[in-house]
């Protein structure tokens, strides 16, 4: 019987390998392992796919996220107690990036079909200390609608898109600056180079992008221990810089990106045509907008016996994400309005192999075995 491993990195980048290997004598060969050529022509090309004026490279996804609050609170814009509107339904690191400058995370629940933010909740969450509202386009799906921008605009709040799992994703809605690419929709946004994204490096990285040129020096400044020029500290910063390396790896990479982003698509709707078993809920392809298929999450009741079948079947699966930030323990005494869809996808959702090397007739093959169950 084949097998179907969940995720193999080194299965994932074997088409690349041989480019990788080169972009890696280049820069060591070179000599400058940070700040240097590679990082420059990747801030510039991540830029100009997000439609954007600025991308700083930085040293991971959830840093991206820290650096801009502190940025904001270092430019006046926000300041400790604040708070920032953030989905339930993310990785803790969206929640954690906000605590971790002082400020308060705003739970919202999402929709059940997007599995986003739900911005008709945004209203009734809004307070005379909120400054921010933190879509997350989660497992690729971009997260941007008439209303979170009719609220952002009528109370002065900042959009800041946790981007992690969605680079290259078009939105059916124009954001701020008239771009429909995630990334470019609102303020800023922080991206994740994590080895497991549709754009991963072999280590870890992130990135800063935004229109704003002032929040960019910032961002720039603090990410280099706080400074504006060698041996002057203009803020009390942190280490938090892109190394060479990692640049070159991306920017190999992201020649591909279109094309894995596509195969991925292709792949889901393998799923969708193909799963047919009733108690299994297979997830919304929107039309109008491109997702990007960071990951594919199907909904199931009886989660663990679906998860053992599917092992005894030779296809590995994974849960993103099985414990929201409301329950784990660092936020236990985090006040929050009552999250109902937020704790049932905790309990219901399996992600399904869907990176490279899984193909559309492997996502059939599969289906076939998840209509058996």
């Amino acid at each position: 019987m084949k097998q179907y491993p969940f995720l193999d990195l080194a299965l994932a980048n074997a088409p690349y390998m041989e480019e990788l290997k080169a972009a890696a004598c280049e820069v060591i060969e070179r000599g400058r392992y940070l700040h240097s050529l590679q990082t420059e022509l990747l801030e510039q090309e991540i830029s100009q796919l997000c439609q954007a004026k600025h991308c700083v490279g930085v040293s991971n996804g959830l840093d991206a996220l820290r650096l801009i609050l502190r940025a904001y609170k270092e430019l006046g814009i926000m300041k400790d107690g604040d708070e920032v509107i953030v989905p339930a339904n993310t990785y803790v690191a969206s929640v954690l990036a906000i605590s971790d400058n002082g400020l308060k995370p705003v739970l919202c629940d999402p929709r059940e079909d997007t599995m986003n933010l739900d911005s008709s909740l945004l209203d009734k969450l809004i307070t005379p200390r909120t400054r921010a509202i933190m879509p997350v386009h989660l497992y690729g799906t971009p997260c941007c609608d008439e209303t979170l921008l009719r609220v952002a605009r009528q109370h002065g709040l900042r959009i800041i898109e946790d981007n992690a799992q969605a680079i290259g994703a078009c939105s059916a809605t124009a954001g701020l600056h008239g771009s429909f690419i995630t990334g470019g929709l609102g303020d800023v946004a922080g991206i994740s180079f994590y080895p497991t994204k549709n754009l991963g490096a072999l280590g870890d990285g992130g990135a800063v992008v935004t229109n704003d040129d002032t929040l960019a020096a910032t961002v720039r400044a603090l990410a280099n221990y706080g400074s504006d020029q060698r041996y002057h500290n203009i803020y009390q910063g942190y280490n938090c810089r892109l190394d060479e390396i990692q640049a070159a790896m991306l920017r190999v990479k992201l020649r591909y990106l279109d094309h894995e982003n596509d195969t991925r698509a292709a792949v889901a709707r393998a799923y969708n045509d193909s799963i047919n078993n009733p108690r299994v809920k297979t997830p919304v392809i929107f039309d109008g907008m491109r997702q990007t298929w960071h990951q594919y999450v199907v909904r199931v009741e009886d989660r663990d016996a679906f998860r053992h079948f599917l092992e005894e079947n030779g296809v590995g699966s994974d849960i993103h994400y099985a414990t929201p930030a409301h329950w784990q323990p660092c936020y236990c005494g985090l006040e929050h309005a009552p999250l109902p869809v937020t704790e049932c996808l905790a309990n219901e959702v399996v992600s399904l192999p869907i990176a490279h090397p899984i193909t559309p007739d492997d996502a059939r093959t599969i289906a076939h075995i998840i209509n058996r169950y």
